[in-house]
């Protein structure tokens, strides 16, 4: 069993180690920032897998708390005159006690109904942040200026400027990740897994259902929040449309988790570097290759195929979850010594 332990957690703490020393060899900014949208929607994603993937309950609602968190952070420069930066712990509190409520009513409805719930829970905060243009400035948004600035011949400046806002989020991400095992390792995990296995079952030996439900949204909440607040700080701009997305926010958490491996530690981590990087293929046309390719041929028919497919990033999306529920029903994570057999099988065929 120790074996196995260690040959568990040789390859998460070998990508921590190269995720640590990344902004040491790669200092361009466009690099790092897919890297700090990765690293958030690792966190996004472990909090929609705590409460989706191990508590059964499945959520739309990921956009109001993500939302909510962004929001607090530029409503305290904008109102308060505070640092933004109070914005990420705050965020959290304020998702949570947004989550806790509703979790309160909500957690009577079950299975589909639950969800439309989250659904409209998202767009109800949506619609408050577009109207109540006195607190939020409605679809105006918010612009704070961002904290970090690196000055050419600033040891920072060396790296890049986004490298104090990568080691933050890393940070985050980790964070993130060590709670849901914290958690999933603690009596709370085993309520949860109860809960999603048979929740009628769980409530006939004693477990309050209804609280541990409203416990599991509160930290998934809570951690959504915190990458709300990073988001704000990092970007430096917020509107509802952006931060309140159903497609953006609540779908491409639920998709981080399917592609990845729902009901496993690991699992949106990886979804999140794979959704991300592929969403940006698709708007980069192949990261500038099929530019590339169109301009060296001189073919308009190459060209506008590539702008056909810069757009088309929800197709892929679609075309990527069909693939993963029909071949690999347990995400990236979960099938992966079956991936691994396959390919392996397929290569030695060839050879």
């Amino acid at each position: 069993m120790k074996v196995k332990n260690r040959r568990m957690m040789t390859a998460p703490l070998a990508a921590l180690l190269f995720l640590l020393v990344f902004p040491l060899f790669v200092s361009n900014d466009y690099y790092l920032h897919l890297m700090i949208l990765a690293l958030m929607w690792v966190m996004i994603g472990s909090a929609w897998n705590l409460l989706a993937g191990y508590t059964g309950q499945v959520s739309f609602g990921d956009a109001a708390f993500f939302g909510t968190g962004a929001y607090t952070a530029g409503l305290l420069v904008n109102h308060l005159g505070w640092s933004p930066w109070w914005g990420i712990p705050l965020g959290g509190v304020t998702a949570a006690l947004l989550g806790l409520p509703f979790g309160w009513i909500c957690f009577r409805l079950r299975g589909a109904y639950f969800a439309l719930a989250t659904l409209a829970l998202n767009e109800i905060m949506r619609h408050i942040a577009t109207i109540w243009e006195s607190l939020t400035d409605g679809m105006v948004g918010i612009m704070i200026l961002q904290t970090f600035y690196a000055p050419i011949d600033s040891p920072i400046g060396e790296l890049s400027s986004k490298t104090p806002y990568y080691y933050i989020i890393l940070f985050m991400a980790v964070f993130s990740v060590s709670t849901v095992i914290w958690v999933m390792n603690s009596k709370l995990g085993y309520y949860f897994l109860s809960i999603r296995e048979d929740q009628d079952a769980a409530e006939s030996l004693g477990i309050n259902t209804h609280y541990y439900k409203m416990i599991s949204l509160g930290i998934a909440a809570a951690l959504t929040g915190l990458a709300g607040g990073f988001y704000m700080n990092y970007m430096g701009f917020i509107d509802p449309e952006t931060v309140f997305s159903l497609h953006d926010i609540s779908i491409m958490a639920i998709l981080v988790g399917i592609v990845g491996g729902v009901g496993s530690v690991y699992g949106p981590a990886v979804g999140a570097f794979i959704m991300v990087m592929m969403q940006e293929a698709f708007r980069t046309g192949g990261f500038g290759l099929l530019d590339a390719f169109a301009e060296y041929t001189g073919s308009q028919f190459v060209a506008t195929s590539a702008s056909l497919i810069t757009g088309a990033h929800v197709l892929g999306f679609g075309v990527l979850v069909v693939l993963v529920i029909r071949y690999m029903p347990n995400g990236v994570v979960g099938d992966w010594s079956r991936l691994m057999k396959f390919i392996l099988g397929r290569f030695q065929r060839q050879v």
